[in-house]
């Protein structure tokens, strides 16, 4: 490196490099399970892994990101990237180079290989959330990506998906995040049943997004309302300020009956115009923001 941070050897520019061909391979759910490796692709992904690493070891903690590869006309246009891969292993690649690696066919002249960041149910629960995302059996890395990416901006406290769901690793679900995968804590594989157990045993409620569902997720928000103004008068069936785990399910299915008899009440978005029903990534976000408006605002 020099004094700009920038790195001195001459880029990468053989496709068909080692290297190259390692850093290929974790696109591969193998590879990655083996390495526990993973990529992030793109300046945002980037930026976010990188400030997550440069905060866990300013806290004497392992870092995240293992080696950066850009092209010199990604730093030159983004040289923030550079001042904050510090202390990183940052090459220089041509666009070829990153082509190669890549999973995407145009990639965006970064990418970083990074180490997994999941973490266990029990450090969640153990935490004290109030609110919980979790995708039971969601197979779309997009649509899990999306989800994840809904519920950081929401303010979530952690996404849990469940065992049968997609590896969140899977590049396409990486670019679906937009970085967000390095914001809040994300657990893989848990068994559904243990963890609705688990919440309800530390007080968190369990609502199973359900577009049959018997309550109305709007009624749920105006009641909220008037307990903040204090003109309610009469208990609802649910108060969405507590603590609450939200459960989606799958795509083309949605929960399963065993998953929708784990939950305390099925809620159901309520749809006005002609459509049948929302789409997961949308659902998600709907729930999580009526969860999150209703917790901010006590």
């Amino acid at each position: 490196m020099n004094e700009t941070g920038r790195p001195q050897d001459f880029p990468m520019s053989n496709p068909r490099a080692d290297r190259v061909r390692d850093v290929a391979k974790l696109a591969g759910r193998p590879a990655r399970l083996k390495r526990g490796r993973f990529l992030a692709e793109g300046p945002q992904a980037v930026r976010e892994a990188l400030a997550l690493h440069r905060e866990r070891t300013l806290a004497g903690e392992s870092g995240v990101v293992h080696e950066v590869y850009a092209s010199e006309a990604c730093l030159d246009r983004l040289p923030e990237l550079a001042d904050l891969a510090q202390g990183v292993n940052l090459r220089l690649a041509t666009d070829e180079v990153l082509a190669a690696m890549a999973d995407t066919v145009n990639p965006q002249g970064i990418l970083a290989v990074c180490s997994f960041v999941d973490v266990s149910l029990e450090s969640v629960l153990d935490a004290g959330p109030r609110l919980v995302a979790v995708m039971c059996q969601v197979r779309d890395p997009g649509n899990a990506g999306t989800v994840l990416r809904a519920a950081d901006a929401a303010g979530a406290d952690a996404v849990v998906l469940t065992a049968s769901s997609v590896d969140i690793y899977n590049p396409k679900a990486v670019r679906s995040t937009a970085g967000s995968l390095f914001h809040l804590p994300v657990v893989l594989g848990a068994d559904v049943d243990e963890l609705v157990a688990a919440c309800k045993a530390r007080g968190i409620g369990v609502l199973a997004a359900d577009g049959y569902g018997t309550l109305n997720l709007d009624k749920l928000q105006d009641e909220n309302a008037a307990r903040r103004l204090g003109t309610a008068d009469v208990a609802s069936d649910y108060a969405l300020e507590n603590p609450t785990a939200w459960l989606f399910g799958n795509e083309a299915q949605g929960l399963s009956e065993a998953e929708l008899a784990l939950a305390e009440h099925r809620v159901a978005v309520p749809v006005y115009g002609s459509a049948e029903s929302l789409n997961l990534g949308t659902a998600a976000t709907v729930c999580l923001y009526a969860s999150a408006r209703s917790q901010q605002a006590n």
